[in-house]
């Protein structure tokens, strides 16, 4: 079954081209060792697997026998867009199969093409007569920026020679290439079979992730500062401006930032790790788990352990950055709020300054109505007394009256005087106007500053993640009831 699915498999996959070197380290009985690194062509790829040609075993003197080493086929800085995406591979399928077959490595591993963070398995293989230890671990990100990341290795270690054969491949972003210099500083340990996936896993989890960690705290601060205006950090680090958009952006990011590699995740590679050391152990041959090996073992064992605690505790230190940045949101999400009632309350305040300027023409309009009343009649019985009905005895040699001066002497006068106090009186009326119109600024401003101070004082006292012992900003003492007579008193 494993040998139909394995070559189905990888019938099924995409060749993509790589570049492809070998590595090779062995260590000998007189304490000296060997080391190879170079690249390795198509043509010389078979007889890198039959250890033939170039690569056939150095003669060794008498009585030198070979310990341990490792035998690898390395693809490092791989470049192609998809060469962790799910049935590819970055060898034609001739050399995938035999290189599979000649190192003994898990079929299975083509399987796990499609996997995505990171994933170990170790397990024994079924040929009891040259038991090996197969192992893959790896870790494939999605698509980013058009290309896959990551890295992949399978290994198989032969309890019968203590060599580990295997394949390794790596993107330019991960550490494959800080590994395999680790793996050749550490050549004489190289008889244990999980010294290359505990220095992976020690540069996966280095202090990067505890400093990203740090710093999406730090940037939490500052969002807890700009909205409910926790004071934890200094001056210099708050927000200039308090731009909804640009702090729900940020919010989104120190999110994304925190999840960066789950703990959780690596608690389980770990426990798989610790399995896999359990079950070298159980078969390696006496004469190979000697005192300096059984150190080295315990060595690691005690590695991972530390990363084991070093996990737990990032995974609550994670734990306590999600649930502020979720009483942040929903604090921010409180403020968006207040701004859609603050656009309410500048809705009312134009229609109230849409209903005075109303009352103000319906008074412009009164005013000329009373003057038409006062006037109309003296207009009418003037024009009614011109008539020729009417005689006032002027001569009729005289077309004028020469007391018509006594009608320009009256009028004028009497038209300026009510003129001059009509405008007098429009002005008092203008300046009560724009009294009232500040009155009517002033006390949506102090309406919008006393409702947003009281949300943020509700905010502050009851969505609070922790009591930091600092005082709270000065608020406004006015209650909600006071808020509601000052909604009631500027309409």
């Amino acid at each position: 079954m494993d040998d139909y699915l394995f070559d189905s498999n990888v019938k099924a996959c995409t060749v993509v081209s790589e570049k492809t070197h070998y590595l090779e380290l062995f260590n000998y009985s007189d304490g000296s060792s060997s080391y190879e690194d170079h690249g390795l062509q198509t043509h010389d790829f078979e007889n890198f697997l039959d250890r033939r040609g170039a690569f056939e075993p150095p003669k060794l003197n008498n009585g030198v026998q070979v310990l341990d080493g490792i035998r690898l086929v390395v693809q490092r800085n791989a470049q192609h867009s998809d060469t962790f995406s799910p049935n590819y591979i970055s060898l034609s399928h001739e050399q995938y199969k035999s290189m599979v077959r000649k190192l003994h490595l898990p079929f299975r591993a083509v399987e796990g093409g499609s996997l995505v963070g990171p994933a170990f398995w170790c397990e024994y293989d079924h040929d009891e007569d040259d038991r090996h230890l197969q192992i893959i671990f790896r870790k494939s990100d999605v698509r980013k920026k058009g290309k896959t990341r990551g890295w992949e290795m399978m290994l198989s270690y032969s309890f019968k020679t203590a060599i580990t054969t295997g394949y390794l491949k790596g993107t330019e972003s991960s550490d494959i290439n800080e590994a395999i210099k680790h793996l050749v500083s550490c050549r004489s340990e190289v008889g244990h079979p999980m010294l290359l996936p505990t220095i992976i896993l020690s540069h996966d989890l280095s202090a990067k992730i505890d400093i990203r960690q740090r710093d999406a705290r730090d940037w939490l601060r500052r969002l807890e500062n700009a909205i409910t205006m926790r004071t934890e950090i200094d001056e210099k680090d708050e927000y200039t401006d308090f731009d909804v958009d640009g702090i729900n952006r940020d919010l989104v990011e120190c999110h994304s930032q925190v999840l960066w590699k789950r703990p959780q995740a690596y608690q389980e590679i770990i426990k798989e790790m610790k399995a896999a050391m359990e079950k070298f152990q159980a078969f390696v041959l006496p004469e190979k788990y000697d005192k300096k090996m059984k150190a080295l073992h315990g060595s690691m064992g005690s590695r991972l352990e530390f990363y084991r605690v070093k996990m737990i505790g990032q995974e609550h230190y994670i734990y306590t950055t999600l649930e502020r940045l979720n009483v942040q949101r929903q604090a921010l999400y409180n403020i968006i709020t207040q701004k859609e009632s603050k656009l309410n309350l500048e809705m009312a305040a134009q229609q109230r300054r849409l209903a005075h300027a109303s009352k103000r023409d319906s008074t412009a309009m009164k005013t000329l109505s009373l003057l038409g009343a006062i006037f109309l009649p003296g207009t009418f019985l003037s024009s009614v007394f011109s008539m020729t009905f009417f005689n006032f005895k002027v001569p009729e040699e005289r077309e004028v009256s020469q007391e018509l001066w006594i009608y320009f002497a009256i009028t004028i006068p009497l038209t300026l005087a009510i003129v001059g106090t009509w405008w007098g009186l429009d002005r008092l009326r203008e300046k009560v106007y724009a009294r009232e119109d500040h009155d009517i600024e002033q006390g949506i401003e102090r309406m919008e500053t006393e409702i947003l101070a009281v949300m943020r004082k509700k905010t502050m006292n009851k969505a609070s993640t922790w009591g930091s012992g600092s005082k709270s900003p000065t608020m406004s003492s006015k209650t909600p009831h006071s808020l509601f007579h000052t909604l009631e008193k500027h309409g």
